[in-house]
């Protein structure tokens, strides 16, 4: 199943209009720790490897997204992707130089057709892991799903420039795999392009329940959860941060191989009422769906 060209998803960077009440969320409510500090931006990084996992960067106005960060398996996979890109409909917005971020290496940024942009990179600085994290501390992002008006278009784009593969299809999403997390994007079936969510892998379950609790106790409301989903078997709360930007806690995604074949519609499907895998979760909110349609790919970096 494996990207012959990806590693694994690395980072989302987005803007907000108040970095520092965003700090104050991010570390003291989500239980992130801040990786480093530059002019208008805070990296953030959890209890793993990656040096961070979410850029915030100040900017005026709603938020809005500005590149998914992939990690590429070998520096030349840079160039391949380059070309790949345009091959399939897509633009080289930025070609391949050393990354402007605090993590280093190299990095191309594409985009494809419908403005959606993928900064992968090569080399990145990567940490030792928390030798005895905490229980409740998000460690990596599990994936990132972005809303598309056409997905077919979409998958293509990324099975040709990035080489993703369906891992499953649902009625309404396809989720694309990299290597052995199930999936590392998804794409939602939707009449815009927005991004849907971000999740955040946390180490159990229980901390899965327990990140719900303090969210909970500071005054954001579970918009969906907890349950365990379909496709990828993992267990989920999501919310709304002080923005309006759609986050989630999840655990035990499904860990896939070669012999993985992709499954389609029919065999995802609950019974009258349920909506996911245990039964006990209600329907996402009519909040979490409008916010999950409202942050959109900025036109530049």
């Amino acid at each position: 199943m494996k990207s012959p060209w990806i590693q694994a998803l690395r980072s989302v960077a987005l803007t907000v209009p108040d970095l520092v009440a965003a700090e104050a969320f991010y570390t003291r409510v989500w239980h992130l720790e801040i990786a480093a500090r530059a002019a208008g931006v805070v990296y953030f990084r959890g209890s793993g490897a990656d040096h961070h996992l979410l850029a915030l960067h100040q900017r005026a106005g709603v938020p809005q997204i500005l590149a998914v960060t992939l990690r590429a398996r070998e520096r030349a996979a840079l160039a391949a992707i380059g070309g790949a890109a345009v091959a399939a409909g897509g633009v080289v917005e930025q070609p391949v130089a050393a990354a402007s971020d605090p993590a280093g290496g190299v990095r191309v940024v594409i985009k494809d057709p419908d403005g959606r942009r993928f900064e992968i990179v090569h080399g990145d600085a990567r940490r030792t892991p928390d030798p005895a994290p905490p229980r409740d501390q998000p460690q990596r992002l599990a994936h990132a799903v972005l809303n598309s008006h056409d997905v077919a278009s979409t998958q293509a784009f990324m099975e040709r420039a990035l080489g993703f593969v369906l891992a499953d299809r649902t009625k309404i999403m396809a989720f694309m795999n990299c290597d052995v997390d199930h999936h590392s994007i998804a794409l939602g079936d939707a009449d815009n392009d927005a991004l849907n969510h971000i999740a955040f892998v946390m180490p159990t379950p229980d901390a899965v329940m327990r990140g719900g609790g303090r969210m909970k106790d500071a005054g954001h409301a579970i918009e969906w959860g907890p349950g365990r989903h379909g496709p990828g078997d993992n267990a989920f709360n999501y919310f709304i941060d002080p923005f309006g930007i759609v986050i989630e806690y999840t655990a035990e995604v499904e860990q896939i191989d070669d012999s993985h074949r992709a499954r389609g519609p029919a065999d995802w499907t609950w019974p009258p009422g349920r909506v996911d895998q245990w039964g006990i979760s209600a329907p996402p909110s009519a909040r979490l769906k409008e916010a999950q349609r409202a942050v959109l790919f900025s036109p530049s970096l």
